[in-house]
């Protein structure tokens, strides 16, 4: 009898690597001075006299909760998810390692665009090299806005035999066209199942289970183990168990991040499987319970004492940094009216999803439809103000010209009155708003390109914000 295949649609993938044996690789496919006002120097209280945004160090979050992250020259993100061998001498460590096509340089190629990458991985146990793999990877896509994705694009698996201990381990990724790439070294504990243990839980894009411990697992994880808010229903998650009884309960739980309070459970039989001692299953994690931010999916047999973690990120968007809830409320300062924001924000952590239920079931424009329009109309425009205004390497929304952009959205007209000479000091800019009666003053003093509201503009601007907030 044909075993199932799970797969769950994300728009996070174009193309799939083709997976045979101990190999894989990925393919691509599926960022003099003229006078005029002064500019404001300082805030004048209503929207940016509250908490200000900060750009979150997705990469810092993601090692601390036991990814394999790194920025550089080729960033990537990466995870190790552990399976049982045939003995209990032997464990499968299946690596997987994720990257926007971004982070590549692409050129033409007759109608495509091209790119590649060289991965590289060395596991050592003490002084001794266990293991040293290497890969060189060949991206294709069709069209130039795919070499732009910013999203989990391009993923590489392997699958690796080890003996359970502790190693350490060192990860390469280096673009083509680039000379150094980016690596990252850590230690691992490669674990003993035994009876009664559970793998990993692996959330995943596609899984098929498998029927003896002698074969591969067939799974392809989403190392970012994120989904968005508002597209995604569920976050499937894989998981074995290992022994000789006739049944395998498993408990899931889901908490935040460093708090213990349980924002969903559930309880599963695995399904025994064919082969000796090996039971499978999945667990649909449904998002509307947890809300936004850092998760944590714990899994362990019922009566058990060994408990198993993976992370989650919901956040609001495939372009926004993961970052905690409190973190991810930040984002909603020119949507959301600031005590409502402070609600939830101050909510202890088993209300919060249902605070978050409420906020959107109340904010959707139009009930009728599964997509709340307000919100993704909303990060639109944060994803457009980070491409159209950026400075200083910053992100863009938190410009004072982004600023006015996410709250107000486009303007009926900008006028640019003086724009002869680009690096010219003193550059004016207007931009009228006809439906709120407002005209925004922004100056670039510098020649630089650091456009400033004016302090009359700045205090108009907020005024108009608090109006068309949801209360």
């Amino acid at each position: 009898m044909r075993k199932p295949t799970f797969r769950y649609s994300a728009t996070v993938l174009v193309m799939l690597a083709t997976l045979a044996g101990c190999g894989g690789g990925g393919r691509g496919g599926p960022p003099g001075s003229a006078p005029g006002p002064q500019p404001a120097t300082a805030t004048t209280g209503g929207a940016s006299s509250r908490r200000v945004p900060i750009q979150n160090d997705a990469v810092g979050l993601y090692r601390r909760l036991g990814l394999l992250a790194e920025a550089g020259e080729t960033p990537f993100t990466g995870s190790l998810a552990f399976f049982a061998g045939r003995n209990s001498d032997s464990t499968l460590m299946v690596l997987t390692v994720s990257l926007a096509n971004r982070a590549l340089r692409f050129s033409r190629e007759g109608d495509r665009y091209k790119s590649g990458y060289r991965l590289a991985l060395d596991v050592k146990r003490g002084t001794e090299t266990v293991r040293s793999l290497s890969s060189d990877e060949t991206i294709r896509v069709l069209a130039f806005r795919e070499t732009q994705r910013t999203d989990e694009s391009v993923l590489f698996r392997r699958i690796v035999a080890l003996a359970p201990g502790m190693y350490d381990i060192r990860l390469s990724v280096r673009g083509d066209s680039v000379s150094n790439g980016s690596a990252i070294e850590a230690t691992i504990g490669v674990p003993r199942f035994g009876e009664g243990s559970v793998s990993s839980p692996v959330a995943f894009y596609e899984a098929t289970p498998r029927v003896t411990r002698d074969s591969l697992p067939r799974i392809i994880a989403t190392p970012r183990s994120t989904s968005v808010f508002g597209r995604d229903s569920i976050l499937p998650v894989y998981i074995e168990g290992y022994g000789s009884g006739p049944a395998f309960p498993v408990q899931v739980q889901v908490r935040p991040e460093g708090a213990p309070n349980v924002l969903w459970s559930d309880s599963l039989t695995l399904t025994r499987q064919a082969g000796a001692g090996l039971f499978t299953g999945v667990v649909n994690i449904p998002l509307m319970k947890l809300g936004v931010g850092v998760m944590l999916a714990r899994v362990n047999r019922v009566g058990g004492s060994d408990t198993l973690q993976a992370p989650l990120f919901i956040a609001f968007g495939e372009d926004l940094p993961v970052a905690s809830f409190t973190e991810m409320l930040d984002y909603l300062r020119y949507y959301v009216s600031a005590p409502r924001l402070q609600a939830m924000r101050d909510a202890p952590a088993e209300q919060r999803a249902a605070l978050w239920a409420a906020f959107v079931r109340d904010s959707d424009p139009v009930p009728q439809t599964p997509i709340h329009e307000g919100l993704r109309e909303y990060f639109g425009r944060i994803n457009q103000a980070n491409l159209r205004f950026r400075e200083e390497g910053g992100a863009g929304w938190l410009t004072d010209r982004g600023r006015v952009f996410v709250a107000l959205g486009t303007p009926d007209q900008i006028l640019q009155p003086n724009t002869t000479d680009l690096s010219q000091r003193g550059r004016s800019e207007y931009w009228e708003y006809r439906q709120h009666r407002l005209t925004v003053f922004f100056v670039d003093q510098s020649g630089f390109g650091r456009w400033r509201m004016t302090l009359s503009s700045e205090t108009e601007f907020e005024a108009t914000a608090r109006r068309v907030m949801i209360q």
